[in-house]
């Protein structure tokens, strides 16, 4: 794989260039050591495409998960506890905080790093909210977000968002007081 489009939000290209230069090297590495040929093995049995070969986004995050795993990634997970204090008193709760967690798909030296090969939703909270958590638990000072662009998620399921959508909407928005430096890489197979 390859990345083809660099977008940088609330100066997160500047921030990962400055603190991470070696890193960035890596994380382009890992993308180009990524074998697309061998994520194309979902045959689609949607209305629109019946019996073509797509590429699974459940293949591609293996593979990348076993890519930054070689250089020494891991994940990091946290536990939830949930506060009760804002239920109404009557309200019974089972299982309340039973294994509830948020995880950041690889991190190093501070550089927290997600891949997302799924709904446009899940894009929007890893760089807006999910980032902004980890940095403020001190797990992360920085982020990166890698996702398809539309040629390649064109040929996956439909509803994978994809990179364009996602700047489009990230301009939109703007860059509020407690957003986190985050590099967003488009890639493509």
């Amino acid at each position: 794989m390859k990345v083809v489009g660099i977008f940088s939000f609330n100066k997160g290209q500047a921030a990962v260039e400055k603190h991470y230069p070696q890193l960035l090297k890596e994380i382009y590495h890992v993308i180009s050591t990524i074998n697309s040929a061998r994520c194309k093995v979902k045959v689609s049995k949607e209305k629109t495409m019946p019996g073509k070969l797509l590429f699974d986004p459940k293949a591609i995050n293996k593979e990348f998960k076993e890519a930054f795993a070689k250089h020494g990634w891991s994940p990091v997970r946290v536990q939830c506890d949930y506060p009760k204090k804002y239920l109404i008193s009557d309200y019974h709760v089972r299982s309340f905080n039973k294994g509830a967690f948020r995880e950041m798909d690889f991190v190093k030296e501070k550089l927290g790093v997600e891949v997302q090969f799924g709904k446009y939703a899940f894009m929007v909270y890893n760089v807006c909210a999910k980032m902004t958590i980890f940095h403020n638990l001190k797990h992360i000072d920085t982020g990166i977000e890698i996702v398809p662009v539309k040629a390649f998620a064109d040929e996956m399921s439909t509803g994978v968002s994809y990179y364009e959508q996602f700047l489009w909407d990230l301009e939109a928005r703007g860059v509020a007081d407690i957003d986190i430096p985050v590099l967003i890489l488009g890639i493509d197979a």
